[in-house]
């Protein structure tokens, strides 16, 4: 979708009398979809999942760009402390299960805010998995809830030519060689005998957390 029909949808579900929020991981190519929002309407809340794994220079970044695009940024944490994230035999589950850690310090608490919103705005790309790529403009998830995925057709070289025009900041991560970047445990550096999205849970035969699967009805 081009922005002009972006910012048509976001006013026609505004018209409609529709609760909107987005979230974001505040890595470099998910400025694009914030800044888009933030020129259309900055008052739609931004929903930051932090799952006390992040990398410290994640949140620092989140900060910058909140600022720099005046969003109102809201973290969201997980209902179940660390202590209790653990196998009886005292292992962390990012290490043993993690689909479990996702779905405690990710899908669960989004699941509150999903009961009380009306459209989920999210920047997920059809050329970042196979899961992605299966997916529509517009799908029912759950709680009533409709995701909106705006940006689904860009791809990379779009979301970079994007991000090169409006010289936007680039997450301080991507220099070291992180291409995509999320908890601190179960994230790696890009190798050459890698694809994007095996440089997290690498080892662990997974590639969503849970958002983009759970999260979703499909038809």
């Amino acid at each position: 979708m081009e922005i002009k029909e972006i910012q048509s949808k976001i006013q026609g579900y505004r018209a409609e009398g529709k609760r909107l929020f987005t979230t974001s991981s505040f890595q470099t190519h998910s400025l694009v979809m914030l800044h888009i929002l933030s020129e259309i309407d900055a008052t739609i809340p931004v929903y930051f999942i932090n799952t006390g794994y992040l990398f410290p220079e994640t949140l620092a970044f989140r900060d910058q760009i909140a600022q720099l695009f005046k969003l109102n940024v809201i973290d969201l944490k997980p209902n179940t402390p660390k202590y209790l994230q653990r196998e009886p035999n005292g292992k962390l589950l990012f290490a043993s299960d993690p689909d479990h850690c996702c779905y405690l310090n990710k899908t669960q608490p989004m699941e509150a805010v999903m009961a009380v919103f009306d459209v989920w705005i999210n920047g997920v790309r059809a050329d970042q998995s196979a899961t992605r790529k299966a997916m529509m403009v517009e799908q029912s998830a759950p709680f009533n809830t409709l995701r909106y995925h705006p940006i689904l057709d860009w791809n990379q070289k779009k979301i970079y030519a994007y991000i090169k025009e409006h010289n936007l900041p680039r997450h301080p991560l991507d220099a070291q060689g992180y291409v995509s970047i999320g908890c601190e445990p179960c994230t790696r550096k890009m190798d050459l005998e890698m694809q994007v999205r095996e440089t997290r849970w690498f080892g662990m035969n997974k590639v969503e957390c849970g958002l983009h699967t759970d999260l979703i009805i499909n038809k």
